[in-house]
């Protein structure tokens, strides 16, 4: 047996949104060495973790950055309580170049000239947040959504997005070589992508524009019930919620 299979033979398997990598990564560590239950963390995209799991039978935890996949495995019988354990929100990532504010950003985003990034829809909820985003926009200006769904980039959370090399944020690695001008993510992705890329600028979205991200634990049906448990109840507690707050979430 090789180091990996070693280090990950007998782990609860943790399979979470990838705009949780950071703070879950540390709430795991604190976990492994308090209750001395070894995780194997799994962070991708949360529609592609349901597809997974609704499919390999898998047990373990899943923290989805979206309430319905968690529902959609409590449906099939995969799973039985979902919690909702944060919130998140979008927000926009801008080149320093760019002038835009919060008052200005439906003009920026459908300026023809202004190159639009998100995440991928159905595959990553990011996606679909930010297609609500689009809704929002046509009801405050007529042909927005239509604009908006033409030019926007899908550029992470797809089955065959390019991947950032191994340490990199994938927000800031993107800015950073020039695929958007303007990017639809969390703000938490935001944060991490500006503390990395010097001179990004994080541009709230005007109120009637505002989506907000509430995310999803479910326990998986399976022999690891109990300890999935355990961790779930460690990611609730305050101290699982203090770690959530210091990386931008904030409670549900």
């Amino acid at each position: 047996m090789n180091k990996t299979a070693e280090r990950w033979d007998g782990a609860v398997h943790l399979f979470a949104a990838g705009s949780l990598k950071a703070a879950l990564g540390e709430l795991v560590q604190a976990f492994e060495a308090r209750e001395g239950i070894r995780i194997a963390p799994v962070f991708a995209p949360s529609g592609l973790l349901k597809a997974r799991l609704l499919q390999s039978g898998e047990n373990g935890l899943f923290a989805s950055a979206n309430m319905a996949h968690p529902r959609a495995l409590a449906d099939v019988g995969r799973a039985a309580t979902i919690r909702p354990f944060a919130h998140n929100r979008l927000c926009a990532i801008a080149q320093p170049e760019v002038g835009v504010t919060a008052d200005t950003l439906l003009d920026r985003l459908l300026d023809p000239s202004i190159r639009l990034g998100t995440s991928t829809p159905q595959a990553d909820p990011a996606g679909d947040y930010a297609w609500e985003v689009f809704r929002k926009a046509e009801a405050l200006r007529p042909g927005s959504f239509a604009a908006l769904d033409a030019k926007a980039l899908r550029l992470t959370g797809g089955p065959e997005s390019e991947g950032p090399p191994e340490g990199r944020d994938p927000y800031g690695w993107l800015m950073e070589r020039r695929k958007a001008d303007l990017f639809l993510t969390y703000r938490t992705n935001a944060r991490l992508a500006a503390r990395e890329i010097p001179g990004l600028r994080i541009v709230a979205l005007p109120a009637a524009m505002a989506v907000g991200a509430d995310y999803g634990l479910a326990v998986l049906n399976g022999a690891d019930r109990g300890r999935s448990e355990a961790l779930a109840q460690s990611i609730l507690s305050p101290a699982g919620q203090a770690i959530l707050l210091r990386h931008g979430f904030t409670s549900p």
